[in-house]
Parts: C-alpha cells; structure tokens; sequence
C-alpha cells in the first residue's frame, strides 16, 4: 500500500496565505492532560429508543492559567458529552436551552428530516424555553457532530463553544477488528482555535473577520497544551475540524504514519496510509495510529504546519499485531435518476461579498426542490479567481458521494459518504446528491462567517407519498428582531457577524 505523503488541494489557496491569517503559537500554559468528553447517558432506554437530554448552557472554563474562561456548552460550560447513535434505533430528544439568547441544535451529518429535527434555522429553541424532537437513524456508522445553527449568529455561537461530536455505530462496523475502547484506545479530537482578551476572555467581536474568525491559540477537545497517555499500542483518533475558519495540516513530529479508515460519513472502502491530513471546516477523519515501535517514556507529537497540537506520552502497552482488513467498506453507489439534469451550484466572492449562485440566502426563500428517493448530479463550482479560497461545501439531511474534481477521480481520502467537501479556486467537484428523508435543508460553505454572510441556500425535498406538505418557514427578521429583544437594544443597534455582509451589498437580509 503506497503511503501517501502530501497534502492535497491548491496550495496557493491554503489560509496561511490570506491576507488576515493567524498564525498559531503554543499557549504560555502547563500541559494538561487531554479532557475525553464523557458519553452522554440517556433518561432512559428500550431495546429499540433512547431518550436524551440536551441543554445550552452559559459557564465558566479554567482554560489558562489565572481567571476562567467565560464559555458555553451543551450539559457542561464548554462543548459537551459525546452522543452514541445506533443505527436502526429511534431517538427521542429533550433539548433545553438556559442561555440568555435564542440557539438551534443542528445535527451535522444525520440524514434526519427538516427543517425541525435537523436542527437548522427554522427550529429556534428560546430562553428558558425547550424543544422535543424524535427521528430514527439510518445510515451508516460515522463521526457526526451536533452544533448551534441560528441565522445569522452560527459561528458567534459555535465560537463561544456550543459544539460537539455525536459518534453513530452499526453492526457492520461492530464486526471490524478496529479500536473502540471509548477513552482508552478511541479518542475524538475536536479541533479549534481560540484568542484569549483580557482576563483570559473571548470576545468574538473584537475578532471578527468576514472570511473567517481565528485565533493564535489551538484549543483540541477544549483543553490548551494537552497530552494524552497512550496505553494501547493503537489509538483510533476521530479528528473534527470544529473551527470556524482554520485548516488543519496534520503530521507528527516522527513522519508517523496515519492509517485513514473513515471520513466524514462512512468507513472508507480500504484503509489508506498517509504520513499528511488535511481537513478543511467541519470535516471528519478516522485514523489508526500504531505506537508499535515505541517504548515507556516516549513523546509523540501531532503538529499542525509548525505547531503542536497533542502531545501523545508512551506507556507500556500489550502488543497488538491485529491486521486492518484489506476491505472495510462497500460504499453505497446508487444510480442517477434518468432524466435529471445536472445541478449547478457556485459559492461565490469573499469577505463580505460572498453569496451562492450569485444570490444571498434567504431564510424564507426555496431555492430549489428535488424529491425524496430521487438521485442527481450536482456540480459545485468555486468562482473565486486565483489565488483565492477554499470553500469547504456542506448539504444538511443527506450524504453525497464526490465523483470527480475537474473530470479526475476524487481524492482517495474522500471515497466514502461526505456531507462535506473542499473546493479549490476555479474548480468543478461533482457530487452524487440524493435524500432519503424530506423536509427543507440548507447547503452552504462552512466556514460559518461566509454561511452567516449568506454563502448559503436551501432545498425542498418532497417526499412522492405526501407531494403537498408545507413546512412552515422563518425569516432573517424573525431571528434579528428576537434577538434584540433578548440583548435588550433596538433593531438599530443590533450586531450581528453576518448582518455587515447583506448591508455592505446594499441587502436586506
């Protein structure tokens, strides 16, 4: 198996190159042990459904050293427990929100139905106010993650930590020789940057940037300069890209080689060996990490370009000389749908001019409809000129297969199921698209200011058996105006990230 070397995509697209880049740099804290988010524990459950509870959740986080952070997270003050889906298995979901503003809770990567269980826009959840929904999985077995995704306040909100990874098994996974010892030899790694004010404070305005806010500091499962024991000679780590703008460049200090088994829906067909990983905004990866070759007392070291992420310390450990299988993984391939033209999809601008297919979302506005079962090509195309940006592309309620870059074949990192994919300046990607549940999604670019700019659009999917259901629809000013209630300021003197983006164009969002 050859391993792959490099890195993909344009390199002169990468954000180090932009104009408002910032650079990381190591924490001037102690290391830490690296916080495992714990499973989250249901209210109850049947051999068939689970009840959970979620709650949004203002606190506080001891991030450096000195004042704590002030943070908010789902069920704890920052981030939040990992939720277990099983696929075949129906979910009941209490979600309960004690913020001081309106949020959402998105499923990132479940084919659920929308626009209410999918968590988007249109299912605020108010101040002291709850939210139940249920929905029953059925896809394969992933790394998902759930965040807030209230127009035009995401990232705002995802900055200030609401944000968190949902992991979905299945029978056919279960069988693999892979490790899934949750804490000990599975660990998922929430990838995200922070800049710490005054008193070890956030302040998201002060940092905004319309093509992505950033910070210097690297925050890995909200924990600053951790390390993590090692104790098995094989770590299966689940990376997400949980940033708001920053890509991701992984490598290890010693060339380590990664053996990729999973992106960001589906095992891959085959493992892949690889020694460089790039992830883009809000995708996921799995990979094996074999330890084998070391001894009680080593450090290995996971970099991003030139900063270290995760500091893995060596312990004695049982060899293991289990083998990946050669096959992990028959992707699904449905065929298109005779008859269906391609749809054509651009993420358009930068900064504050960024829009899709030329036009910036509206909450209340269908863009396009397709229907349930059916299955399309779409072809997305980055306008940017270059040099420009990568625009990481995600679709709400469905997975998609990439079936080719510019004509060629797709990266070999990203032949499973996606909901997300990264377009380079000037290129073509086609996705195979198709829904198995109905309801109204969004799709957009995932560096969630250029989302909250209206680099966004929604469909209807319409399910053959009921062609005439409404889905009762929001608007931008719905949310605004709740807003400015809840801040206490009139609608002149509301600011949010994404609103600079419609005024500098003259919209009305």
């Amino acid at each position: 198996m050859t391993t792959i070397d490099h890195y993909f995509y344009d390199e002169s697209a990468y954000d180090y190159h932009d104009g408002g880049y910032v650079p990381l740099k190591v924490a001037d804290a102690p290391t830490k042990p690296l916080t495992i988010p714990p499973l989250l524990k249901p209210d109850k459950q049947t051999a068939n459904e689970t009840w959970y509870t979620l709650t949004a959740q203002a606190g506080e986080t001891q991030l450096l050293p000195g004042e704590k952070t002030k943070t908010w997270g789902y069920n704890g003050s920052l981030l939040g427990p990992i939720v277990h889906y099983e696929r075949g298995k129906t979910y009941h979901l209490h979600l309960v929100n004690h913020l001081p503003e309106l949020t959402t809770f998105h499923w990132h990567g479940l084919a659920i139905p929308g626009p209410i269980e999918d968590g988007g826009c249109h299912a605020p959840v108010y101040p002291g106010q709850s939210r139940d929904v249920s929905f029953k999985i059925n896809q394969p077995a992933a790394f998902t993650w759930l965040h807030a995704h209230p127009c035009p306040e995401t990232a705002a909100q995802v900055w200030h930590g609401l944000a968190t990874g949902a992991i979905v098994t299945d029978q056919h996974e279960a069988k693999l020789p892979l490790p899934r010892n949750y804490g000990v030899d599975d660990i998922p790694l929430i990838l995200q940057d922070r800049r710490f004010h005054e008193n070890n404070q956030w302040d998201y305005r002060a940092d905004y940037d319309p093509d992505g806010v950033a910070g210097p500091t690297p925050m890995i499962n909200g924990t600053i300069n951790p390390y993590f024991d090692v104790t098995t000679q094989k770590l299966r780590l689940r990376f997400l890209n949980g940033a708001n703008r920053r890509e991701w460049r992984l490598h290890f200090d010693d060339n380590r080689i990664m053996t990729q088994i999973a992106g960001d829906l589906s095992l891959l067909p085959q493992p892949i060996k690889l020694t460089k990983l790039m992830l883009t905004c809000a995708e996921r990866a799995e990979v094996i990490v074999d330890f084998g070759d070391c001894k009680p007392g080593d450090v290995v070291t996971l970099y991003t370009d030139q900063t270290p992420l995760v500091q893995f310390w060596i312990h004695e450990f049982k060899p293991n000389h289990q083998e990946l299988p050669t096959k992990l993984f028959d992707v699904p391939n449905p065929e298109v749908t005779p008859g269906l033209p391609i749809h054509h999809v651009t993420l358009d601008g930068m900064d504050e001019m960024v829009a899709m297919n030329g036009k910036k979302f509206q909450m209340d506005r269908i863009d396009y409809t397709m229907q349930k079962g059916q299955v399309q090509i779409w072809d997305i195309y980055n306008t940017n000129g270059k040099p420009g940006m990568i625009h990481p592309y995600h679709m709400h309620g469905t997975t998609f297969k990439v079936i080719s870059r510019d004509g060629h074949a797709p990266l070999p990192t990203e032949t499973g199921l996606k909901d997300t994919v990264a377009i380079n300046p000037g290129e073509h990607v086609r996705i195979k698209v198709w829904f198995d549940v109905a309801g109204v999604f969004m799709y957009h670019c995932h560096i969630i200011e250029h989302e909250d700019g209206g680099m966004m659009a929604q469909l209807k999917v319409i399910d053959p058996a009921d062609p005439n259901k409404e889905y009762p629809l929001l608007n931008h000013m719905d949310l605004m105006m709740a807003f400015a209630k809840e801040r206490g300021v009139d609608m002149d003197h509301l600011w949010l990230g994404g609103m600079d983006s419609y005024k500098k164009m003259g919209m009305e969002m």
